[in-house]
């Protein structure tokens, strides 16, 4: 059925989404909102949507139906505002947003002490184990009174939506914040009233043996939990694999059948699959026609002037490899001198949420190495990198528009939508180097230059060849990443969801 594509939608998926969605109370649940309030000098609240990969899947989610949305308040306003209906933009249909306040100890101990980073370090296997983490009196602290408490405080939250709802309910818990939210929510509600729950973890699942960093008892609640789920999605088809093998390995009890993706556990069935999240590629094209992206583009244009452009748009945290691929930048000039001076290197960074103290000790490395290369090589004339740390859309889709080279070298990654989103906006026919440990290489391998992300030399050699790529592959390249994203973009991500359920005859 993919083949038959109307307006970038399959016509069953259109008619799965209207049927399905007509018949559920969607219920969202997330740490991020969709929108961020603030207080004007008057006193009054006034919000702005938020954007960021997470958000913006699920906010395009919404549009397709009236929804629910629950998450923790970020700011005073949003606890001052509470809950009510938000309009989406050329919309007929609103998000109603409900802000939950844990006391602020609860939410510090869940949010920055477990979740970021313990969990979200542990699933990029980021730790240096030797060194760290130190799991103490304060970690256990912080995972009762902090990550037990919040979870517990949204699977209340679930359970008054579903039982006001004149519909049965589908809810999609969203991340590694609320791993322990499904098994709360199936011991709050009774068998007849328990919804339909499907839970995406955006992050990468590591193997079983990764999963021994953390204590018995934590690793089997986060288990116990994800068990009680109805339909358990993943980036990749290997996440769902690793956890298939965790559960086999660290939860007594559970019965595991890799053929037909299934763990069963506690007489419930949670159903393992892989649904690779996309962009919405036309509003991301909307947006990329509009005035303040024109605006950043002609300032980049004069700034890179006749120069080919190397970029990366990345979060400023250290799963994202960037001081790799600055080494692999500076290794390429030192190789292939042709290309001093006629090449620029964009660096693009958005700032990480506060609160975990190893991302500032990151932006300093990063500036550090910025500084040697532009030393070492740049002159008057000739600045090989230009960072921008700036949380700035437009001008990062302007900067899509104009690459010949996107370097996504993570280290490991869930997706990456950068590599999707650029594809898609691209203008120049630009080449995507990708690291083999994305989740986006799934899918976008065969349009790709595939790197191995700790191999510096291979990225250099990989920057000088698609910057000497003749036109015609470049054009080939581009086109086959533009075809497999737009087949493959957000509304697909929720229809694969959605067909889950339906086959599975579970909603």
């Amino acid at each position: 059925m993919k083949d038959e594509i109307v307006n970038g939608i399959r016509p069953d998926c259109e008619a799965l989404r209207t049927d399905f969605l007509s018949q559920h109370a969607l219920i969202i649940a997330a740490n991020w909102g969709p929108v961020i309030f603030e207080r004007d000098e008057d006193g009054s609240l006034h919000f702005q949507h938020v954007a960021g990969g997470l958000v913006t899947a699920l906010t395009s989610v919404c549009h397709y139906t009236d929804a629910t949305w629950i998450t923790c308040a970020q700011t005073e306003a949003d606890a001052a505002w509470g809950e009510g209906h938000i309009p989406l933009p050329e919309s007929g249909h609103s998000i109603q947003v409900q802000f939950l306040s844990p006391e602020a100890s609860a939410y510090e101990g869940y949010a920055n002490v477990i979740a970021n980073p313990l969990l979200w370090f542990l699933q990029h296997s980021m730790w240096d184990v030797p060194r760290a983490p130190v799991i103490n009196r304060a970690t256990w602290r912080a995972w009762e009174d902090g990550y037990i408490a919040v979870n517990r405080l949204f699977a209340e939250a679930i359970a008054h939506q579903v039982r006001a709802a004149d519909r049965p309910g589908l809810v999609m818990l969203q991340d590694y914040h609320l791993y322990l939210t499904p098994r709360f929510l199936r011991e709050k509600l009774r068998r007849r009233e328990r919804p339909t729950v499907l839970h995406f973890i955006h992050i990468p699942w590591p193997g079983p043996e990764y999963w021994r960093i953390l204590p018995p008892a934590m690793r089997r609640l986060i288990l116990e939990g994800l068990c009680a789920v109805d339909v358990l999605g993943f980036q990749t088809e290997e996440d769902g694999l690793n956890f298939i093998r965790t559960c086999e390995s660290h939860l007594p009890r559970a019965s595991v059948n890799y053929k037909r993706g299934r763990i069963w556990y506690r007489n419930h069935a949670t159903h393992v699959r892989d649904f690779p999240i996309s962009i919405d590629v036309a509003t991301l094209r909307q947006e990329a026609e509009s005035p303040e992206v024109a605006w950043h583009r002609s300032e980049i244009e004069a700034m890179v002037g006749d120069q080919q452009l190397i970029l990366r748009v990345d979060r400023s945290e250290p799963s994202k490899n960037i001081i790799r691929g600055f080494r692999a930048f500076e290794e390429m000039l030192e190789l292939h001198p042709e290309h001093r001076g006629r090449v620029r290197f964009l660096a693009i960074l958005v700032p990480s949420p506060p609160g975990v103290h190893q991302y500032p000790n990151y932006m300093d490395e990063l500036m550090a190495a910025t500084g040697r290369i532009n030393a070492s090589y740049g002159d008057s004339q000739w600045e090989p990198i230009r960072l921008l740390v700036s949380d700035d859309y437009p001008r990062s889709i302007a900067a899509l528009q104009c690459y010949d080279v996107l370097l996504v070298n993570a280290i490991v990654d869930g997706m990456n939508l950068v590599a999707k989103e650029g594809p898609i906006v691209n203008q120049r026919n630009g080449v995507l180097i990708l690291s083999e440990r994305a989740g986006a290489r799934q899918q976008l391998e065969s349009g790709a230059i595939v790197i191995s992300p700790c191999d510096v030399y291979a990225t250099a050699e990989a920057l000088h060849q698609t910057l000497v790529m003749p036109t015609e592959e470049r054009r080939r390249r581009a086109e086959r990443l533009r075809w497999l994203v737009e087949r493959e973009d957000i509304t697909d991500w929720l229809c694969r969801q959605l067909e889950a359920v339906s086959e599975l005859n579970i909603g």
